[in-house]
């Protein structure tokens, strides 16, 4: 979903006047496109599938770095070929719709969020000597952030469990969920309001988490790490907060696999029953299997994927 984690301008000291409005537009904007790239990179079919742990298509021996051989995954293009073969192309876009409803809907959220809470503008603070103002603009816009983020996740996370079941249900060939409508229905009916709402805890704390971490260390990075005096300071600090996305979300992602599982775990599909998985009672007993089995980074990779010990337990169509 479109979650634009990093707040703009969340680290001061960069730029003042005019150019300071800009640098914040520019870095917000930056950050948008990280967090998409980040939570909406998951979600095409064959990354979702990749999560999921279907694995069709049998490991081809390989060498790692250090000339040993190892059994490596198919990865993403051969994955999304194996798809096209099954389904067609049409099969790559299985719940683009609701997909398309729920980036939607947490668009306006947030606008409409930050309409109705405006973030009062605070003086940009350059000296070094005014840590603790600069520390506290950072929270300040954090939080107005992380709310944002929180309220836009609930309203959009109905349509996105709606886009996952549609989504997997590649793996057992199934037809529950063919519309949206139809699958608002058919949840409300067999799991009532609480089933719109499966897999989001994980979901926010994988958000939040992401933003304070992401924020917090640019700004550190950026008042200890970067001297004023630098001539391309502020090409440097422009940078920070993407590069450190990219790191946090990598830690972050955990959080992102559980609560896509959980959205179909356990619904009536196949991918989300034994032997894929077991029916998880919380989104914590579905972390807890996941460490225990090695897999907490499962699909996390798209290209070079090494197959673990426990892949042989997954089913081979």
């Amino acid at each position: 979903m479109g979650n634009p984690y990093v707040a703009g301008g969340g680290v001061t000291g960069w730029e003042r006047g005019p150019s300071a409005a800009r640098g914040c537009r520019d870095r917000g904007r930056a950050a948008r496109g990280l967090q998409e790239h980040r939570d909406r990179g998951r979600d095409p079919l064959t990354g979702f599938l990749l999560q999921v742990g279907h694995e069709p298509l049998p490991p081809t021996v390989g060498r790692n770095v250090l000339g040993r051989k190892v059994l490596y995954l198919p990865g993403f293009f051969t994955y999304a070929r194996h798809i096209v073969e099954v389904d067609g192309k049409r099969g790559l876009f299985r719940g683009l719709t609701p997909r398309l409803i729920s980036s939607t809907l947490s668009t306006i959220t947030r606008g409409s969020v930050k309409k109705a809470f405006p973030l009062e503008d605070m003086e940009h603070v350059s000296n070094k000597d005014d840590v603790k103002t600069s520390l506290r603009k950072v929270v300040k816009e954090t939080s107005h952030e992380m709310m944002m983020q929180c309220v836009s996740r609930v309203v959009s996370h109905p349509l996105h469990v709606i886009s996952m079941r549609c989504m997997v249900q590649f793996v057992g060939r199934e037809v529950k969920y063919s519309g949206v409508f139809s699958a608002i229905g058919r949840i409300f009916k067999e799991e009532g309001i609480l089933g719109f709402f499966v897999g989001l805890v994980p979901h926010i704390l994988g958000d939040v988490i992401f933003l304070w971490c992401c924020n917090l260390l640019a700004h550190f990075i950026n008042t200890y790490a970067v001297d004023d005096n630098f001539s391309q300071a502020s090409v440097i600090r422009s940078y920070t907060k993407f590069v450190m996305g990219i790191a946090v979300s990598m830690l972050t992602y955990p959080f992102l696999l559980v609560g896509d599982l959980m959205a179909v775990n356990n619904c009536g599909l196949r991918a989300g029953l034994p032997p894929y998985a077991p029916a998880f009672t919380s989104w914590i007993h579905c972390w807890r299997y996941l460490s225990a089995q090695g897999q907490l980074f499962r699909g996390s990779s798209l290209l070079f994927r090494r197959a673990p010990m426990p892949a042989a337990c997954f089913p081979i169509d």
